[in-house]
């Protein structure tokens, strides 16, 4: 398990676009094997797994100091990819493609499986530390809280789909969700917003090749901008906007943890105080 520390929007306004893609930008998806990222802005753990040749454990690893990754730990998992199983202390789940599970507190073996290693699950790990015990649950897309927004005019129509949500999956802080655009919107989050009492973390997947994600960042009156490509991950803290824009389709999946679950938790901001 990588770490990464704390990055001010002071220091940020000083960074090269090679050092904004060092500390806010993360790779994680990789063939037959788990990796996890220790985000020390609200103690995240964003990781990845793709099992191939076997199974892929869940383990806690000396950063956690625990017995196991869910001692003191909640988890939200989106498959990405083709079917597979999550399996949660001897009770398999099957996940086909934007199913999404709740681990937990105190669930003690996990791990992650494909049905065919020639198309690969492709789980994408949100987790976040936890006060209580909240039941281990699964939820299919047709699950999902659906909410519509946008419109062809501003080119940002758009489906929001909420699975792990106070009416939704239970959780003790974690937030999880995707999001889809409609053919021939390429803005998401715009008008923008930042959410001072939660931090925020977007994965961006169903990209082809070609396709590039623009994905805006920083207070609203000093924006700067990465270039995202398909799977990668882009970690956002409280002082920083999130809105992207895209050369092509995407779907994005976002998750939050902070101090409340209030999805209409945000600092909205006008478009033309952005700069």
């Amino acid at each position: 398990m990588n770490v990464r520390y704390t990055v001010g929007k002071n220091e940020y306004k000083r960074m090269t676009t090679d050092e904004l893609r060092d500390n806010f930008l993360v790779d994680l998806f990789e063939d037959g094997k788990i990796n996890l990222l220790y985000v020390e802005v609200e103690r995240a753990v964003v990781g990845a797994a793709v099992p191939t040749s076997g199974s892929l454990a869940l383990e806690a690893g000396k950063e956690l100091a625990a017995d196991f990754f869910c001692q003191r730990r909640e988890v939200g998992v989106l498959n990405i990819g083709g079917a597979g199983t999550v399996t949660v202390d001897g009770t398999d789940y099957a996940m086909e493609n934007c199913d999404c599970l709740y681990i937990g507190r105190g669930s003690k073996e996990v791990s992650f499986a494909s049905a065919d290693a020639a198309e690969p699950a492709r789980y994408h790990i949100i987790s976040y530390p936890a006060h209580a015990d909240y039941p281990t649950a699964q939820a299919k897309k047709a699950d999902a809280s659906a909410v519509h927004l946008g419109s062809d005019e501003e080119c940002n129509k758009r489906t929001i789909y909420k699975y792990i949500h106070p009416e939704g999956l239970k959780s003790c802080q974690l937030m999880l969700g995707f999001t889809t655009l409609e053919p021939g919107s390429v803005w998401n989050t715009m008008p923008c917003h930042t959410h001072e009492r939660r931090t925020e973390i977007y994965m961006y997947f169903n990209m082809d090749e070609k396709t590039k994600l623009f994905h805006f960042m920083g207070p609203a009156d000093e924006t700067r901008h990465v270039a995202v490509t398909n799977e990668q991950v882009m970690l956002s803290p409280m002082w920083s906007i999130h809105s992207g824009c895209g050369t092509g389709p995407y779907t994005f999946c976002w998750a939050m943890g902070g101090e409340n679950q209030r999805f209409d938790d945000m600092d909205h901001i006008a478009i033309e105080d952005v700069k």
